[in-house]
């Protein structure tokens, strides 16, 4: 076989492998439906798992009996829950019941709140035994859960309406109500909160309960902001804690803030404090994000409060972490959080001098997923970085940025096979006329 058909067969053997297969290192999820794998985790969802290294478990089934959770697992427990919720918030209880029996069987924490939500929706379906089968299953495998005695309350309303067909809630007079509701605010808080509490079970209606806690959060009155902070602290209604959370977050100002904070210090549950540091986040306070980034004894949580900051912007608090951090978990998410906060001269700093190469690789794959603007940076890496594989890296970086150019000068140049093979593999998945006209070029040759 003579060099050209050599030549030939390994661009064009190439090109016929999906462009997903090429990719070395993964991708994430990245910023607004952009890459997904290597970016651990970013905001908005990514393209593909695909890419070799990428996620790790997609929707739909459970995680593998026994298996630790990553961050990822968490993430998609409570990506498939807050769907479910929105679906029982809108009436369509059939994938409401889709979403909450995948989180259910995925055993994590939300499980037993997923059984509920499943047995109360598949009663609004009509599928009353089934109900009943899914309350005796929850009262079997959680029998101190907080969820507990609203089990035992749909079981009874159940049982009470045996053998008669249960029909979903008339819709009109569910729209009548929220209508009402909403016209509380204008009341006199004294008159309202009261009412406004009667309505936070939801009962026939389970929108009631989210507009009756917007409603309440829009008083803004004393009295409506202790009735918030009771089920922000998951002293009732539980099914309400999330929501009541993000409301003191959204709508409670400088109390608000304070309220959250008292909340924060006094519990041990992480998922609430996770949940709490995103409120934060929302109300833009800086200072009690950065506080724990800095002061947490859980990586865990350190590294929820440094996701945060990122979304924030506060890049400068987030370098300062970075050089006092220890743990190469939380260094990781830092190197993300600079990501999500556009420092690219942070990343590039970290690309060229950071001594751990799994740390070092991560901040030149994130260059590479800011853009074409790197493309210098970049370069220069893999001109002054001798080692191979951070110079692979640095390849997978310029394909990820769609910098034809820059990886065509590196095929021009490179003496090494292996690494002009990997950058010529690259070109032949580029959707690019000057890598077309390259490879073209080398065909003649």
């Amino acid at each position: 076989m003579t060099r050209k058909t050599m030549l030939a067969a390994l661009i064009f053997g190439l090109a016929a492998v999906p462009a997903a297969a090429q990719v070395s290192g993964g991708v994430g999820r990245g910023i607004g439906g952009g890459v997904a794998g290597g970016v651990d985790r970013g905001i908005g969802s990514g393209v593909s798992a695909s890419f070799s290294g990428g996620v790790s478990s997609g929707i739909g089934g459970g995680i593998s009996g026994g298996a630790a959770w990553s961050d990822d697992d968490q993430d998609r427990e409570s990506e498939l829950y807050d769907d479910g919720s929105n679906y029982i918030d809108e009436g369509k209880w059939d994938k409401a019941l889709e979403k909450f029996d995948q989180v259910a069987k995925m055993n994590g924490k939300k499980a037993d709140a997923a059984l509920y939500y499943k047995a109360y929706a598949q009663n609004k379906l009509g599928r009353k035994a089934d109900s009943l089968a899914t309350i005796s299953e929850f009262k079997q495998k959680f029998p101190k859960s907080k969820w507990l005695d609203e089990a035992k309350a749909l079981e009874i309303e159940e049982r009470q309406s045996s053998g008669q067909q249960v029909n979903p809630d008339n819709e009109s007079d569910c729209e009548l109500k929220l209508i009402a509701i909403h016209g509380l605010q204008n009341m006199n808080s004294n008159d309202a909160v009261p009412l406004l509490e009667k309505f936070l079970e939801g009962g026939s209606c389970p929108k009631l309960a989210s507009q009756a806690m917007f409603v309440l959060a829009q008083i803004g009155s004393p009295d409506a902001r202790a009735a918030i902070v009771r089920i922000a602290k998951g002293e009732s209604h539980p099914q309400l804690q999330q929501k009541a959370i993000q409301d003191l977050g959204l709508f409670g100002g400088s109390d608000g803030i304070a309220e959250l904070s008292n909340i924060y210090a006094a519990t041990s549950d992480v998922d609430l404090k996770k949940q709490i540091l995103r409120s934060f986040m929302v109300a833009g306070a800086r200072d009690r994000v950065l506080a724990a980034a800095k002061g947490e004894k859980s990586p865990e949580l350190r590294a929820e409060a440094i996701r945060q900051l990122g979304v924030m912007g506060a890049t400068q608090e987030i370098w300062q972490i970075y050089q006092t951090e220890t743990d190469p978990e939380v260094k990781s998410h830092v190197i993300q959080a600079l990501f999500v906060g556009g420092a690219s001269d942070k990343l590039s700093e970290l690309a060229h001098n950071e001594k751990d190469p799994d740390l070092r690789r991560k901040a030149i794959r994130n260059l590479g997923l800011m853009g074409r603007k790197t493309g210098p940076d970049l370069l220069s890496i893999y001109n002054t970085d001798k080692d191979p594989d951070d110079r692979k890296e640095v390849l997978n970086a310029l394909f990820l940025s769609d910098d034809a150019h820059d990886l065509i000068e590196i095929a021009r140049k490179e003496t090494d096979p292996d690494l002009k093979k990997a950058a010529v593999s690259k070109l032949s998945i580029m959707n690019s006329k000057e890598a077309t006209q390259f490879l073209m070029e080398l065909l003649n040759k």
